[in-house]
């Protein structure tokens, strides 16, 4: 029996432990319960669930996992997964999980060098995520025009480029793909750094090179409303180091992607204050899956829609969307162009009676923040400058940057076709009995209110 002056001696000098055993046994704080959570959401039966949480109640969790990238215990994070799929994917080195394609976008201007008295040329017709991420970095947007693909018209970029200008940000739209060679060539001759929002046309390509891989930086939104994703989530992919650093400085604020987390700056502008746009490694688990089939997910629109579009008619009151290319869009949509509004809405209605799901905005144009007049925040931060410091800051004045008004007409082509422009959705999982028998429909609508005629723009 040890004495009571040698269970006072330190552990350290030769005493009696005072701590040996922990009776007190907790319960993992990410457990069955979460777990039973998650499956929920899949809408199984309330049987199907009994029998899983029967099993999961036999099984070992220890601690529970530990659903943050960092410190997760694996060789290789969901996170880390996610990016790299990302970079195998689409050929680059770098790649960057975030929690949103809007964080993604955001992270990339700054990494851009998008700041105060800085512009930044975006197209008149894509989410306002885009135009609200430069106003997050300290810069103003500039709307450009867009072409019959309904993206941002290459031919009228250098009427907008400014001293100020830093950065173009091509956005795909709605499955369609940009003319990218064209507008790298305006960008690369005026020096300019350009920023893809790739976030509605996800595997989209031009040339065969897959879309995110032509600018500086390719953003994604990679969520439950794209093409890929799960949640809520993005991705940044470059093919540069020094554009990945500066990125993942803003998405990791804390620095925690540095070799050593706690050095001085390696160079001028390594280090500056960010946020935390990391994606939580739940949100991985699926989107990684989610990305490695985006390929086969591509190619079952693609085959939908092309087998429409080459039954189609031509007809002198109908000008099809322009395809920058038709090979590589990805096609969740077919649109086209009537020759007024007024026949917009006729199409759109028999349209609909014959089962087919077709609608316009010339029917009811109400307010879409994905035309550059309807972003309101943006409208109104300009409208009342002192609110925003991207409009008021001395900077932007100082090099001559002008009041932003963002009123409807500046973007005269984008006004006239995101109200004449019918969409009808179509679906991956259509069988070919389905194309045909919805482009027998187009046919006959078409039939019966415009004019075939074989010198007519064709749909593919």
């Amino acid at each position: 029996m040890p004495t009571e002056r040698e269970q006072e001696r330190l552990a350290l000098q030769g005493g009696m432990k005072a701590v040996s055993t922990i009776e007190g046994k907790g319960q993992p704080k990410i457990g069955i319960d979460e777990f039973m959570a998650v499956a929920t959401r899949f809408g199984l039966t309330e049987q199907a669930l009994g029998k899983i949480h029967e099993i999961l109640k036999q099984e070992p969790v220890g601690s529970g996992p530990f659903l943050a990238n960092y410190y997760s215990g694996l060789t290789e994070s969901c996170v880390q997964r996610f990016e790299r799929i990302a970079r195998e994917t689409f050929g680059v080195d770098y790649a960057i999980a975030t929690s949103s394609g809007t964080g993604a976008l955001h992270a990339a201007f700054v990494a851009a060098g998008v700041g105060p008295g800085t512009e930044v040329i975006c197209p008149a017709i894509g989410f306002f995520a885009t135009a609200s991420a430069v106003v997050m970095a300290g810069g103003v947007p500039i709307f450009a025009d867009v072409d019959h693909s309904l993206n941002m018209d290459p031919t009228k970029l250098e009427a907008v480029i400014s001293k100020r200008t830093v950065a173009l940000a091509p956005t795909h739209v709605m499955g369609s793909v940009c003319d990218m060679p064209a507008i790298m060539a305006v960008a690369r001759k005026h020096n300019l750094k350009v920023v893809e929002d790739c976030a509605q046309t996800c595997g989209g390509r031009v040339n065969g090179q897959l879309i995110g891989t032509f600018g500086d930086f390719g953003c994604f939104s990679i969520s439950a409303y794209k093409i890929v994703g799960g949640g809520e989530g993005g991705l940044i992919i470059t093919k540069e180091e020094r554009n990945w650093e500066r990125a993942q400085q803003v998405v990791e604020s804390g620095g925690l992607w540095r070799p050593v987390r706690f050095a001085p700056p390696r160079y001028t502008g390594e280090l500056y204050c960010g946020t935390n746009y990391r994606m939580s490694e739940l949100e991985a688990a699926v989107d990684g899956v989610q990305l490695s089939k985006m390929e086969q997910t591509v190619a079952r629109f693609r085959h939908v829609k092309r087998r429409i579009a080459k039954q189609l008619h031509t007809y002198r009151e109908i000008q099809p969307q322009q395809r920058n290319d038709p090979d590589g869009d990805v096609g969740y949509s077919l649109r086209f162009f009537p020759r007024d509004k007024a026949l917009s809405i006729k199409l759109a209605e028999a349209l609909a009676a014959e089962g087919v799901g077709a609608s316009t905005r010339a029917a009811n144009p109400r307010d879409d923040w994905h035309i550059y007049y309807s972003m309101m925040p943006l409208v109104h931060n300009a409208e009342a400058p002192e609110a925003a410091c991207a409009f008021s800051c001395p900077h932007y004045q100082e090099r001559g940057g002008k009041p932003q008004s963002y009123l409807r007409g500046e973007c005269p082509v984008a006004d006239d076709l995101y109200e004449r422009v019918i969409n009808i959705g179509v679906n991956q999982w259509y069988t070919d009995a389905d194309c045909d028998m919805i482009a027998a429909a187009i046919n006959k609508v078409l039939d019966a209110l415009c004019t075939r005629d074989d010198s007519a723009p064709a749909w593919c």
